[in-house]
């Protein structure tokens, strides 16, 4: 049976992203239990795991009212113990198997956004939470820059077809950025076109895939004379890595 993936959208900007069948589905990061448990409703579908990947608010705050309402199923996440619903603590290389989906996963440990940020890699595409966003990465709450430019290049060492599926609808504001950082990159201009199209008409611009972030992220073009002069330029620091290049780049974004 196959499985299908789409996005519930949540809040402003969150999509809490459903795998489903036609008689089950999982979730990953639920930060509100309204929607899920109003697509389940509506498709008809028992909720038969949750799959976390980090223990800020917008993406647990549902998992309670889903116990409530799906008692009984396995909460995945990490080994936060302020997570108290996960029923199964997961590490790097961990594998996990979704029952009635057919579907597996591996964890990746990506620290940055937060310490115990992880995310899970499997035929369905690569689920990074808070990670790695489309023309974008998170912000670092917690972990150092080293740490997450480590913890992205985890990520881009998948296949390059990985399809990507990110948390947050942030991919305009970060092609914004993008195009400060590394101006005359013609997949980025692309891109952009591609992207106000499908929000112009209310569609996600995710998923995206490896092979497309590399082309257009920032972040992830660290080597990249232009994006490194610039950034140089903007920041006042003479660079002499991609790691240096890329904490610089960090802290420019928290600041446009």
């Amino acid at each position: 049976m196959s499985v299908g993936i789409c996005p519930i959208k949540a809040f402003n900007d969150n999509y809490i992203w459903c795998l489903h069948n036609k008689t089950h589905c999982v979730v990953v990061d639920p930060g509100d239990a309204v929607p899920v448990l109003a697509f389940c409703q509506d498709n008809n579908l028992t909720l038969s795991a949750i799959l976390i990947t980090h223990h800020h608010w917008d993406h647990t705050g549902g998992i309670d009212a889903l116990l409530e309402a799906f008692s009984g199923m396995p909460v995945y996440g990490p080994h936060n113990q302020n997570i108290k619903q996960i029923t199964h603590r997961l590490s790097q290389g961990d594998d996990i198997e979704l029952e009635y989906l057919n579907n597996k996963f591996t964890v990746l440990e990506v620290p940055g956004h937060t310490l115990d940020h992880i995310a899970y890699y499997g035929d369905s595409g690569l689920f990074c939470g808070d990670t790695l966003f489309s023309a974008g990465c998170g912000r670092l709450f917690e972990g150092s820059p080293q740490q997450m430019f480590d913890s992205l290049a985890k990520l881009t060492a998948l296949p390059t077809n990985t399809a990507v599926y990110c948390t947050h609808e942030y991919t305009m504001a970060n092609i914004a950025f993008a195009e400060a950082a590394e101006p005359h990159n013609q997949a980025l201009i692309q891109y952009k076109q591609w992207a106000n199209q499908q929000r112009e008409k209310n569609i996600p611009t995710l998923p995206s895939s490896i092979q497309k972030e590399l082309a257009v992220n920032p972040f992830l073009r660290c080597s990249s004379q232009e994006l490194v002069a610039n950034v140089s330029k903007n920041m006042g620091a003479r660079l002499t890595s991609e790691q240096a290049t890329f904490a610089a780049l960090r802290s420019w974004k928290d600041s446009f």
